[in-house]
């Protein structure tokens, strides 16, 4: 399928080749439109566990080549190498091996972008694709920076970027030139703050590591078919046993459960309860998703549910948790851990709720280690 145009995904594309996108192709478009604009492409199912071997494949080589590796994404990382270069030579020459290494121990081809700031080097990553390495030295970046259209700032979208225009500025060096305070006033304190300092590469955040996420969460895009209560339940349910099972993977418990639901006029709402202690307790997760779910069916049954979310928030690692008696009737999690166990061994498959016997768990997205 090289050099040909490929989408990933039947019902909504989760990606697709250059080929594909030289057709008008996007992620997340609907793949009925997708087929429309480019109906001479490939359209293949997606492989969740392929993309999460090849991730951590390349990840090994990262982390090889720097122990200061943030990862954005299963795809994308930040690599601070500026302790490097008595033993591993220039920037420039440590992101040529690091290209090289991961085309010959993975087999894939990845985008490079050296700069001083992570800002500029993710800037300069996306000028470069595909296959490419672009280096922006110092006292060339703003230079490359401000000829480029203001979408290529980090945190522009459509909506923000139709305001920059409307008030002709296109370049990112129309937003160096305008005031802070011009920002401001067109896109609130925080974001006009954040876009006069990124149009004049003012950028100090470090290289993170071992930052651990604040949230585990999971959603189902449902579609406008109408859904009955019992089917959004079992929707919850399954999105609950994910979640709780993801948490429990990674060793974390959380206070914070959070319901979010998207209506069929695009709107949106979120609930959400504290509970009195951080946990990872399945069932008892469970009971509190059920309740915000029970807050918000009236609103469900007037808009309609196109998509249902839960996370849980408030993290901890499980080893902080103060243990209490439980005098809450609830277990105190051996039947998770036994059912844990069973699909560590024999897949997630071997065991299911009766609720869920028959029900399409939807794509399970591959995701960083926490």
């Amino acid at each position: 399928m090289r050099g040909r145009p490929v989408i990933v995904g039947m019902g909504v594309v989760l990606a697709a080749s250059y080929e594909a996108k030289a057709c008008g192709v996007r992620t997340a478009m609907g793949g009925a439109q997708a087929r429309r604009l480019c109906p001479h492409a490939i359209v293949v199912e997606p492989r969740m566990d392929a993309y999460t071997e090849a991730s951590r494949a390349v990840f090994r080589v990262f982390e090889h080549t720097t122990p200061w590796v943030e990862g954005l994404s299963i795809d994308e990382a930040f690599l601070d190498v500026s302790g490097l270069w008595r033993i591993a030579g220039t920037p420039t020459e440590i992101a040529v091996q690091l290209r090289r290494n991961v085309l010959e121990q993975v087999g894939l081809r990845i985008t490079v972008g050296v700069a001083r700031t992570k800002f500029l080097a993710k800037v300069a990553s996306g000028v470069a694709k595909p296959d490419g390495l672009l280096v922006v030295p110092p006292e060339g970046e703003l230079a490359f920076l401000h000829p480029l259209p203001v979408e290529r700032v980090w945190g522009v979208g459509a909506v923000t970027a139709a305001k920059l225009h409307d008030r002709g500025m296109t370049t990112v060096g129309d937003i160096a030139q305008a005031s802070q305070a011009a920002l401001i006033a067109i896109l609130g304190r925080a974001a006009g703050r954040h876009l006069h300092a990124l149009a004049h590469n003012e950028d100090p955040r470090p290289v993170q590591v071992g930052r651990r996420r604040r949230s585990i969460g999971s959603q189902r895009a449902l579609g406008r078919r109408l859904r009955s209560p019992d089917e959004i339940d079992t929707e919850v349910v399954a999105l609950v046993d994910r979640v709780t099972r993801r948490m429990r993977r990674a060793g974390r418990v959380g206070r914070t459960v959070v319901l979010r639901l998207r209506f069929d006029d695009f709107s949106r709402a979120t609930r959400s309860h504290t509970l009195p202690r951080a946990t990872a307790h399945t069932e008892t997760i469970l009971v509190t998703a059920r309740a915000l779910l029970a807050t918000a069916m009236p609103l469900i049954e007037q808009l309609g549910l196109t998509l249902v979310g839960i996370s849980v928030g408030n993290l901890d690692d499980d080893g902080a948790v103060q243990l209490t008696l439980p005098f809450d009737g609830h277990g105190d999690g051996a039947l998770d851990a036994a059912l844990d166990d069973v699909r560590q061994r024999f897949g997630t498959a071997a065991l299911t709720r009766v609720a869920l016997l028959g029900h399409d768990p939807g794509l399970s997205m591959p995701m960083l280690p926490d």
